[in-house]
């Protein structure tokens, strides 16, 4: 997992042709006037889904973990607490679910607290286990920007 601001992402980050276009997207002029839902980038391999939404406050979070895509997950306003904990580490409790690229499970033991604010982004691989959605003291609105790239573009780096 990689955490830091959007402005300092491409420095931190494997730069792929897939990774160049979630992170210049999310630096469009006007994206935070996007609708709730998924945009298309490129294609199944590159694409965002748009969420608005209250974080919620629970002594057991649901965590997740994908196979297929990166998660690019960036807060354009409001803050939330990301749980973190390698995926190896979950409990599963909710199957691998393919067409959806998704798995639910149970953190085994510590995980580790993310606070995310608005202009931040988190980078989440296939071995991250990651539960969003949690709320930073009380309850407050989030609008978050989620892209969603194939993982294979990890190995397909740019070259100029």
């Amino acid at each position: 997992m990689i955490v830091t601001d959007l402005k300092h992402v491409d420095r931190q980050c494997p730069m792929t042709n897939g990774m160049i276009m979630a992170v210049d997207f999310l630096r469009l002029r006007g994206i935070h006037d996007l609708p709730d839902g998924k945009v298309e980038i490129d294609g199944d391999r590159v694409f965002a889904i748009v969420q608005r939404y209250e974080t919620t406050q629970t002594d057991i979070p649901r965590f997740e973990c994908h196979r297929k895509y990166i998660d690019v997950q960036y807060i354009v306003s409001g803050a939330e607490v990301l749980g973190w904990t390698p995926a190896e580490r979950l409990t599963v409790t909710e199957a691998y679910d393919a067409g959806k690229d998704i798995c639910f499970g149970a953190a085994s033991g510590e995980w580790t607290p993310v606070y995310l604010h608005a202009g931040q982004v988190a980078v989440l691989y296939p071995e991250d286990g990651h539960a969003p959605k949690l709320a930073p003291g009380a309850p407050s609105s989030v609008i978050k920007i989620v892209v969603k790239v194939a993982s294979e573009e990890t190995t397909q780096v740019k070259t100029y």
